[in-house]
């Protein structure tokens, strides 16, 4: 099951020779980017919003999928948005920040990335089972929301996302998230942080933590008050627009 409130496709808005890839979140899709993308859009960037395998169709898909189809799906976008771009900045919201750090540990010439709730430690203890879960389980409790952290009411028919979590793919985003945490020293190009207290869903010291970790000099972390996970849609989201497009103009 899914809340289908928002069109889940990828998305590509043709701008000028500055690029943004904006990837999403883990069970989420282009359309938590995609308020952002417009915005950069209409301020003369091209800007692309890639849908990550295993999401946008169903659990069992996704629960098929690898960690390493995430990142080979990322570096596809991010070579394919370079063909048509002079410069390309990467973006990404939770799983999309550890895919954007990833890219930027590979990607050394990267002009600069925006990290946006960082999902380098997870609030969620239950993930830590999942090696063992996953061979019992393919999915956990579906989301109630009414328990929601967004602040805006109207943030939700902004999302597209699964109901429940999906147990094996889960194990992956685990895999993912070690994974970054190790690159993190070799992430060297300008990066901003965008996290907020009222996140549920990551840890309350994940933000400062990747701030910290990245090898970056040129670095810079923002803390909100007032958005839950998904900033990129919630009560804030203007504001978060406007520092992602600062940032990419004083770059």
């Amino acid at each position: 099951m899914s809340t289908r409130n928002a069109d889940p496709s990828p998305f590509f808005f043709e701008g000028g020779s500055v690029g943004a890839l904006l990837i999403h979140g883990f069970t989420g899709s282009p359309a938590e980017m995609r308020m952002v993308g417009g915005y950069l859009h209409q301020h003369g960037l091209t800007v692309s919003g890639p849908l990550l395998p295993g999401h946008g169709t169903s659990l069992e898909e996704m629960n098929r999928c690898r960690w390493g189809d995430w990142t080979a799906h990322a570096e596809r976008a991010l070579a394919e948005l370079r063909a048509r771009c002079e410069t390309v900045y990467v973006g990404g919201l939770s799983m999309g920040s550890l895919l954007t750090l990833y890219l930027a540990a590979h990607h050394p010439d990267l002009p600069g990335i925006v990290v946006y709730s960082p999902a380098v430690k997870i609030a969620n203890w239950m993930i830590n089972l999942t090696p063992v879960m996953r061979h019992f389980v393919a999915t956990w409790g579906a989301s109630d929301e009414g328990e929601t952290d967004l602040t805006d009411p109207e943030a939700l028919q902004r999302l597209w996302h699964y109901e429940a979590s999906p147990v094996p793919a889960a194990h992956e985003l685990l895999k993912l998230t070690r994974k970054v945490r190790r690159l993190l020293p070799r992430v060297i190009c300008p990066a901003l942080v965008i996290h907020s207290t009222l996140d549920r869903s990551i840890h309350p010291d994940s933000a400062r933590y990747t701030y910290k970790a990245i090898g970056s000099r040129d670095k810079e972390l923002v803390t909100l008050h007032h958005s839950g996970h998904c900033l990129t849609v919630d009560s804030e989201w203007e504001a978060v627009a406007e520092k992602t497009l600062a940032f990419i103009q004083a770059h």
